[in-house]
C-alpha cells in the first residue's frame, strides 16, 4: 500500500523529460538578451474631440429644428449622435421623442416576419433598429439571429 501510495505522489514529477522540452521549447521563443529591444509600434494619437463653433451650433440647432435627425446631424457635423442631443438640451433645445404608434408597429411586426431585417425595418419607418426591436419585443416577436454571429 506504501508503495502505491509514493508512485501515485512522485508519479507525475518523476519524468520531468517533457516538462524540460516544453521549458526549453518556450526559451528558444524568447528573444537574445543581448539583442537590442526593437521598436514599440507607433500608434496613432488621440484625436482632439470635435468642437464646434458657434455658428456650427447654430445650424445644428436649426437643422434640428427644421426636422433632421439626431444620426443626420451627428453624420453632417462629424460628431457622435450623443454629443448632438447634449449640445441641444445645453441650448434649452426639446429633444423629439420619436417612436412607432400602434398601426407602425403592427406593419414593422408584418415587415419583420415577411424577412425584414431590424435595420432595414428600422430606416423604413425612419427610426433605429434597437426601436424597432423593443417595439417587436414589446408584442412578443421571437428575434432571429443576428446574420453572420450568434444570439
Amino acid at each position: 500500500m506504501l508503495s502505491i501510495c509514493r508512485v501515485g505522489v512522485i508519479g507525475p514529477y518523476y519524468n520531468i523529460r517533457q516538462q524540460v522540452s516544453a521549458l526549453e521549447s518556450l526559451l528558444r521563443k524568447l528573444p537574445n538578451a543581448d539583442a537590442p529591444s526593437r521598436a514599440s509600434p507607433t500608434r496613432p494619437k488621440p484625436r482632439r474631440a470635435q468642437q464646434l463653433d458657434g455658428e456650427q451650433i447654430q445650424r445644428l440647432i436649426e437643422g434640428y429644428e427644421t426636422g433632421a435627425t439626431l444620426n443626420e446631424l451627428a453624420e453632417r457635423f462629424g460628431i457622435v449622435r450623443q454629443t448632438v442631443g447634449k449640445i441641444l438640451n445645453r441650448h434649452g433645445v426639446a429633444i423629439r421623442q420619436r417612436s412607432l404608434s400602434s398601426d407602425q408597429i403592427d406593419e414593422a411586426v408584418r415587415l419583420y416576419e415577411a424577412g425584414w431585417s431590424l435595420a432595414r425595418v428600422g430606416e423604413h419607418m425612419g427610426v433605429d433598429d434597437m426601436t424597432v426591436q423593443r417595439r417587436l419585443a414589446e408584442r412578443g416577436v421571437t428575434m432571429r439571429p443576428r446574420q453572420g454571429g450568434m444570439r
